[in-house]
Parts: structure tokens; sequence; C-alpha cells
């Protein structure tokens, strides 16, 4: 079965406290449900359309795991704390 990953592209940035209050819990979750985080920050550099924001990439063992880690009580609990930010969240499927 193909791994699955999660996307997120942040449209918008959080505050710094937001940021501080959000990040360690929604690690926590993400990490309880499977998840092992392959990149997070600021692009080094971006092409074509690419925006200058934060992403963030995480890899589970498949596509079911990624979404139950993402709609979990945990995380969303985690996710209120962002107090709003607007961001793309995808679910996507690798090749193997």
């Amino acid at each position: 079965m193909p791994k699955g990953y999660i996307m997120v592209s942040y449209l918008e940035f959080p505050t710094d406290e937001n940021l501080s209050n959000y990040a360690p819990k929604a690690m926590e979750a993400i990490k309880n449900a499977g998840g092992k985080f392959i990149a997070r920050g600021m692009p080094v550099a971006t092409f074509e359309n690419g925006m200058n924001q934060r992403a963030v990439i995480v890899e589970f063992e498949s596509t079911d795991a990624a979404q139950a880690a993402f709609t979990s009580d945990e995380y969303q609990a985690a996710f209120a704390l962002l107090d709003g930010v607007k961001r793309d969240v995808r679910v996507i499927e690798g090749f193997e």
C-alpha cells in the first residue's frame, strides 16, 4: 500500500504566539498518529506561482492514516490554537 502524505501550505502566516502554542501540540498529535515530519518551514526558493509561505509535509503509512490524523480530536484541538489562519491542506498518495 502506498504511503500517504499531508501537505500544508499556509495562505496566511500565524502570529508568533499562535504558532508557538500550536506547533508542539500539533507535532505531538501527528506523531501519536504515526506521522513522520519530512519537511517544515519557509521555502528556500519558489518558482512559477509559488508563494513564499510556510509549508509542512508529513508522511504516514497510508492516506487513510493521514486523514485520520488530521481529523483526530487531538489534532483538531491543536489546530484551533492557530485562531482561523487560512491554509491549503491536502492528503496525497505516494508512489510506493
